[in-house]
């Protein structure tokens, strides 16, 4: 099991406005800031990490908080859905608690499972789906207890042109099976984890191309155990004919990205070294961390990074 992709690691969304978008996460979702540190090619824009208490691979989404980016538009070419697992029977607490913040909500059904249909701020499509069997620890608020918090990620959607050329990403490289398929939405799953495994597919050659900014999904990256393994799929990207960048460290995983044929911006991340490599567990998301690269330039950074309180 080791030597596989096991499942989804984390995803990395645009927003417009960074405390909007932290106050939105952590405040009306009840997700934990895990990391508070900046994007490394732009140091004068945040990079949030929410997930659960520890920041477990499959819990974490990201976001690049690009001020005054202005709207981005879903479409071919994007992860346009995130799906996250919520406690069987909680849905009325979410919709309740949604609309209570001036959120639409809309309920819905795919493949069988009950879910509800919301955006965030800016526009990022987003779906809790009712699970039962999803054990993982959450991260509770005052407001959000237990038997309602999010459990992490259930599925990620992506919509492309045409389906064929991916999906043999997901089952020839990353091992995944096609598990359902109702018309032209196809659902993959893997085996080697039972939680934030399942990939799903639209395809629509109608579609028109998505332009990321905010409200969309930057990148997908799917998770291994360390960097031996996934330096192992480099060279199974490669001889599939596909550009891969060299192993990157981003301080708290070490990543490969690649774009795969149907234009989704796809990383592949490590679970090593994790986010308690600078901060203990107690303490995360709770003061500004900075790439080394970066240390030297913390004044002028702390002067240009948006104020969030």
């Amino acid at each position: 099991m080791n030597n596989r992709i096991l499942g989804l690691h984390h995803i990395t969304a645009i927003a417009d406005n960074a405390k909007r978008n932290l106050d939105f996460y952590t405040q009306v979702l009840g997700v934990r800031l895990v990391k508070k540190t900046v994007n490394f090619d732009d140091p004068g824009t945040y990079h949030f990490y929410f997930g659960n208490e520890e920041g477990t691979p499959g819990t974490i989404l990201t976001f690049f908080p690009w001020e005054g980016i202005g709207k981005g538009t879903n479409g071919s070419g994007l992860a346009t859905h995130i799906g996250y697992s919520v406690p069987k029977g909680s849905l009325g607490f979410w919709k309740s608690r949604l609309q209570q913040f001036n959120v639409n909500v809309e309920e819905g059904e795919i493949f069988g499972e009950n879910l509800i249909s919301f955006q965030d701020p800016d526009g990022l499509q987003l779906q809790f789906i009712e699970s039962s069997t999803d054990e993982r620890k959450v991260w509770t608020t005052a407001d959000i207890k237990e038997e309602n918090a999010l459990k992490g990620f259930h599925n990620v959607t992506l919509s492309l042109k045409k389906a064929e050329p991916t999906i043999k990403i997901l089952t020839d490289i990353f091992g995944y099976d096609l598990q359902k398929q109702e018309g032209k939405r196809y659902r993959f799953a893997t085996d080697a984890v039972e939680t934030a495994n399942l990939v799903d597919i639209i395809e629509n050659d109608k579609l028109l191309t998505g332009r990321n900014a905010a409200g969309t999904n930057h990148h997908v990256a799917f998770r291994v155990k360390d960097d031996a393994v996934l330096m192992e799929f480099r060279e199974k990207v490669l001889s599939a004919g596909l550009n891969i960048t060299p192993k990157i460290d981003r301080d708290y995983f070490y990543s490969l990205y690649f774009r795969e044929p149907g234009g989704v911006l796809f990383e592949i991340a490590t679970d090593n070294p994790g986010f308690t490599v600078d901060e203990p567990l107690n303490e995360l998301g709770t003061s500004l961390k900075l790439p080394k690269q970066h240390e030297g330039l913390r004044q002028k950074i702390e002067e240009v990074l948006p104020k969030l309180s």
